[in-house]
């Protein structure tokens, strides 16, 4: 690890984790940290491949705090998974957080290797994503029927893979297009299974946030008030800290700040209404009231992950924070409904400011409220998030929620 003193926080995918972790934050806080500084990493990520992430971005933070701030730093691993981008991925890793699911990955592994260019396969394809993310075929969660459940599991699932299979590029042409051509559907398919796992990863990483990260930050208040604690997160670890404030009582605001690195959540989560339905609110109304400084949005339009596959993958959903719509029509990547926080920003919260990277590194933040920072400038990718200019922006986001 590039800093000490470092702590990492292990939670399972119910948010529970081993005795003794707040109390370690707490330690720190007795021997003079008066920072500390919490990550979470993403959906597609190895236990040991966030330990190496958190060191990578957290080695220019002691050269960056200023004096009298003692810097801490944690970070967040919560059972994700890594997927190669292989012909026929390895989907070992899958097994490893799901293991009660080893053999539905098993087999959904062995139809993705043979491409069977038939129907039937497709059906069977189908039944084991809804059977991987415990939904029935009548579209009820295990969760309960209050669960909302991704239409394009439960759609036909050639119809499914071919419209993946067109947003990654390859419109179906000539004889593919009268049906002689399912065998290249299996693109799509491929994508499917890492959308269904989405679909599993968004709901832990919402439950590890309230119910784990959340619930031991008010511990550590409780025991600490004076520590100032900033979280960040990337990709699906953004919305892990981002409930972890749902799950902060009225009153008590442990968090100094938030920034979030290519948010793989709605850009109207923290809306109070929506544009498109004003009588709804977003997932996370007014939580950027429980932050004594600032919700920091780091955007970037060269993540085509965010730009592109989220909004396919949240149309299916039928999750923008809106009404259901045809869950497969046409895909609309650039309809505002869709969009991903990462992509472009906060949006639907009146007064949020809109920062370029070199404003916030020359001027600094405001005090509180969200935050819209474009930091294309850096960000070529959705995972591209390993910058000295990044660390700034934690940094500066914890100099204005001082």
């Amino acid at each position: 690890m590039s800093v000490e003193p470092y702590r990492e926080l292990t939670f399972d995918q119910d948010g529970d984790g081993p005795p003794g972790q707040a109390a370690e934050l707490v330690a720190l806080a007795r021997r003079g940290v008066t920072d500390l500084v919490v990550f979470a990493h993403g959906w597609n990520n190895t236990p040991s491949g966030a330990t190496r992430l958190y060191s990578e971005f957290f080695a220019p933070f002691p050269g960056l705090f200023p004096a009298g701030v003692e810097a801490g730093y944690a970070g967040v691993v919560w059972p994700s998974m890594m997927f190669t981008d292989e012909p026929v991925p390895d989907y070992r890793a899958l097994v490893t957080v799901l293991p009660e699911k080893e053999r539905v990955v098993a087999r959904l592994t062995e139809l993705l290797g043979l491409a069977p260019a038939w129907e039937e396969a497709f059906a069977e394809f189908g039944a084991l994503l809804r059977e991987l993310a415990d939904v029935d075929r009548e579209g009820v969660a295990a969760g309960g029927p209050g669960e909302p459940v991704p239409a394009f599991l439960l759609a036909d699932p050639v119809g499914v893979c071919a419209l993946f299979t067109e947003a990654l590029g390859e419109p179906e042409t000539g004889e593919e297009a009268l049906g002689g051509g399912l065998r290249r559907y299996w693109k799509g398919a491929r994508e499917a299974l890492r959308q269904a796992t989405y679909y599993v990863m968004k709901a832990r990483a919402g439950r590890v946030g309230e119910h784990g990260l959340g619930p031991l930050l008010v511990e550590v208040a409780r025991a600490a008030p004076r520590l100032r604690v900033h979280l960040a997160g990337h990709s699906m670890g953004a919305r892990l800290v981002a409930y972890a404030l749902r799950g902060l009582p009225p009153g008590v605001r442990p968090v100094s700040s938030v920034t979030l690195l290519q948010g793989a959540f709605s850009h109207y989560a923290f809306a109070a209404r929506l544009p498109h339905d004003p009588g709804r609110s977003g997932s996370l109304r007014d939580m950027q009231l429980r932050v004594r400084g600032p919700v920091v949005a780091c955007h970037s339009r060269h993540d085509a992950a965010l730009g592109v596959m989220y909004p396919l993958a949240s149309r299916l959903a039928n999750d923008s924070e809106s009404a259901a719509v045809d869950a497969l029509g046409r895909l609309a990547a650039r309809d505002p409904r869709w969009g991903a926080i990462g992509y472009d920003g906060v949006q639907a919260v009146p007064g949020t400011p809109a920062r370029t990277l070199a404003e916030v590194l020359r001027e600094g933040l405001p005090g509180s409220g969200c935050v819209s920072v474009d930091a294309a400038g850096v960000v070529r990718a959705h995972s591209d998030v390993v910058h000295a200019e990044l660390a700034r922006v934690v940094v500066s986001a914890a100099a204005a929620g001082r």
